[in-house]
């Protein structure tokens, strides 16, 4: 099974890489696509560049055989759906499972999704929680219906919810923008290569 990831990483942060490592590890994903988005449909302008939010990936990744930076999204034109992103996977990996992962934040906004429908009947959704963050409104009926434990997500080609527990890291990248903004230090809340960056900035 491949995992893929997608966000803005504005920017890439230690949260991001923990979820990815630890949802990878509890499902036994073969390996984990980080697809930085290029236009997000969901957020205003990002404070990084698109190149600069690719570099910035790519270094700090640079040392995890099990991930790779993906950046289709950069390559094509007009919004970052993620719908039109697993397509493109899936003719690309025929007849191996997608497992789309994200925090309960996003799996709670996916029902406003573009074309959500196509999302599901493209891959499984692997939603980390954490202590306190739990599933609402159309998103907890999608729970119910289509929750598996880890080890069951193989036996579906597609549209399985497996909720995987991770190590609670309270990082937003809207925190960080803040920290940058003040000339506060970002050190331990992301990768060294992000350290340098701002720092040289």
């Amino acid at each position: 099974m491949i995992g893929v990831f997608g966000g803005t990483f504005d920017p890439v942060h230690i949260g991001h890489l923990r979820l990815a490592t630890e949802v990878a590890e509890t499902l036994e994903l073969s390996r984990v696509h980080l697809v930085p988005a290029a236009i997000p449909p969901h957020r205003g302008e990002p404070l990084l560049d698109p190149a600069t939010r690719l570099d910035l990936v790519a270094q700090s990744i640079a040392d995890e055989p099990r991930f790779v930076l993906d950046d289709r999204e950069h390559r094509r034109a007009g919004p970052s759906y993620t719908a039109d992103t697993l397509a493109e996977f899936a003719a690309e990996y025929p007849g191996e499972p997608l497992v789309l992962m994200m925090g309960m934040d996003a799996f709670n906004g996916l029902p406003g999704w573009h074309e959500v429908e196509r999302i599901l009947d493209l891959a499984h959704i692997a939603v980390a929680t954490r202590p306190g963050s739990e599933a609402t409104g159309t998103a907890a009926r999608w729970l119910a219906e289509r929750q598996v434990v880890p080890g069951a997500l193989a036996e579906s080609p597609v549209g399985r919810i497996v909720p995987v527990a991770i190590t609670r890291l309270d990082i937003s990248a809207t925190t960080l923008r803040g920290f940058i903004e003040q000339g506060r230090s970002l050190r331990y809340l992301v990768p060294e290569p992000v350290v340098r960056h701002f720092r040289r900035g």
